[in-house]
């Protein structure tokens, strides 16, 4: 039996209404959970990728591609290999930020993830951050000791690596 592990899946397919919904509803109706879907038009304004990130071993993996490609309105699905692929994510991070010391201490850690500081008020700041996800859990990690009042994430999109395309 294979092990569970996380797969990110990269679908082109047409730009048209309801396909997102059909991609979506098939995980439904499989008992697939979706970790996480990015959705935006590619450099062809009539096909847009949709990025999956999903858990599951081998065979899980197998039966989505499988079903996937059943979908009329699909017209590719790869499996983004961790090796040769660039995965991105945005966060939004409002944080707790009561007096100066506590601001610059942020100002620092947003530097060091070469983030911004995008709003400030008198009580909080709001950091954007774009990278790794592992980088964006990093900083957020750092930042809970001041009081995270609220974060807003892209999820992951990805892309490979070189020459190859999908």
């Amino acid at each position: 039996m294979s092990k569970a592990r996380k797969y990110t899946i990269s679908i082109l397919v047409e730009n048209k209404p309801g396909v997102l919904q059909r991609v979506s509803g098939l995980f439904t109706r499989r008992n697939f959970n979706i970790d996480n879907i990015t959705v935006g038009k590619t450099e062809n304004p009539e096909i847009s990728r949709i990025t999956i990130r999903t858990t599951g071993d081998e065979q899980i993996l197998e039966q989505i591609t499988k079903q996937l490609n059943k979908l009329i309105e699909v017209i590719k699905v790869r499996e983004l290999k961790p090796e040769n692929t660039l995965k991105r994510e945005l966060a939004l991070i409002k944080v707790h930020t009561p007096d100066e010391k506590t601001k610059s201490e942020i100002v620092q850690y947003t530097d060091i993830f070469r983030g911004q500081i995008i709003d400030v008020t008198p009580k909080s700041m709001i950091i954007q951050i774009t990278g790794k996800p592992s980088n964006i859990v990093a900083l957020t990690d750092l930042l809970k000791p001041y009081g995270i009042k609220e974060i807003a994430k892209t999820g992951v999109t990805a892309i490979t690596r070189g020459d190859k395309t999908l």
